[in-house]
């Protein structure tokens, strides 16, 4: 899978880039939904959480791609 990403052209300073914005993204989502729907705070958690989990996945496709960058 890490080589046909490379071969797509993603690298990994754009995995860590995602990572980094999935966690800004968490923050935006926790507090738009907090202001927006009267759900309660337990919403808001459930979507910052959902977007929260994105970011660990995103560090890990950076570290294996530049594994490969410089092997």
């Amino acid at each position: 899978m890490i080589e046909k990403l490379v071969r797509a052209g993603v690298t990994s300073d754009m995995a860590y880039t995602a990572g980094a914005a999935s966690i800004g993204l968490s923050i935006l989502a926790w507090s738009a939904s907090k202001a927006k729907e009267n759900a309660g705070t337990d919403r808001a958690d459930r979507w910052g959480m959902f977007i929260g989990e994105w970011a660990p996945t995103f560090f890990a496709l950076g570290v294996a791609l530049r594994l490969e960058e410089t092997g």
